[in-house]
C-alpha cells in the first residue's frame, strides 16, 4: 500500500515516500516520514510491515553511526547499502526476517557521484538510476523509463516526480496522503516543498 521513489539526476539525488501508514484499507497515521538519514550524505526510505521497517531503520542509522565514529570517517552511500543488504541476508536465514523493502540514495563524498540502490526484503540489491517500491512500481516504472536520463537538473527531477504523482492520483483507488520530498546534494540534504494537492488532470 506504501509509495516510494527515486529518483537521481546530474548531482542530486530525490527520494520520495508516502505519508500514509496504513494496515490494508485503513490509515493509520497520516503523517509519517518513512526516511531516516544515515550519514551527512546518505538517506533510507523503507517501507513493508510496520514493526519491522522502524526497527531495522533505527538499528542500521545506529550502526552507521556507531562505524562513523570509530573509523573518524563516513562510509559511501554504496558502501551502505552494501552493508545493509548483508544485514537483510542475515536475517532472512534467522528465525524472525525483517520484512522491509528499501531506496538507499546519496552522494559519494570523495566523487560526488550521484547514487541509489533498490534493495527488497529477499536482500537483493541492484544500483539503479531511478527506482520505485510498492504500487509506485505498477505505474511510474514505465514513466521514468521513458523521461529519465543521467544528466537531468533539479528542476527537470521534480517535474518528473509531479508526472509520477499525478499518475498515482489519476490511477491508485488508495489515499496514500500525499509524498515527502527530500533531496541529496553535495550540501547535504533537505526536505523539499511539493504540493500534494495539486489536482491530476485525466489522460
Amino acid at each position: 500500500m506504501e509509495v516510494l521513489l527515486g529518483i537521481t539526476g546530474k548531482d542530486f539525488v530525490i527520494m520520495a515516500a508516502s505519508k500514509a501508514t496504513m494496515r490494508g484499507p485503513t490509515i493509520i497515521k497520516a503523517e509519517d516520514d518513512k526516511t531516516r538519514q544515515l550519514n551527512p550524505h546518505t538517506l533510507m526510505a523503507f517501507s513493508g510491515e510496520a514493526g519491522d521497517t522502524v526497527q531495522f531503520a533505527e538499528f542500521i542509522q545506529a550502526n552507521i553511526k556507531l562505524y562513523s565514529m570509530r573509523n573518524d570517517t563516513e562510509l559511501s552511500p554504496a558502501a551502505v547499502a552494501n552493508f545493509v543488504r548483508g544485514e537483510l541476508a542475515r536475517s532472512l536465514r534467522s528465525r524472525s526476517p525483517y520484512t522491509v523493502n528499501l531506496l538507499l540514495g546519496g552522494l559519494d563524498p570523495v566523487t560526488e557521484e550521484p547514487s541509489l540502490h533498490w534493495v527488497d526484503y529477499l536482500a537483493s540489491l541492484a544500483p539503479v538510476p531511478y527506482a520505485a517500491h510498492g504500487y509506485a512500481q505498477y505505474y511510474c516504472l514505465s514513466l521514468l523509463d521513458k523521461h529519465h536520463n543521467p544528466n537531468i537538473s533539479f528542476e527537470e527531477g521534480m517535474k518528473l516526480l509531479e508526472m509520477c504523482t499525478d499518475e498515482l492520483k489519476r490511477r491508485l483507488p488508495i489515499d496514500y496522503k500525499g509524498v515527502l520530498v527530500k533531496v541529496v546534494t553535495k550540501d547535504g540534504m533537505r526536505e523539499v516543498p511539493f504540493d500534494n494537492e495539486r489536482i491530476a488532470r485525466s489522460a
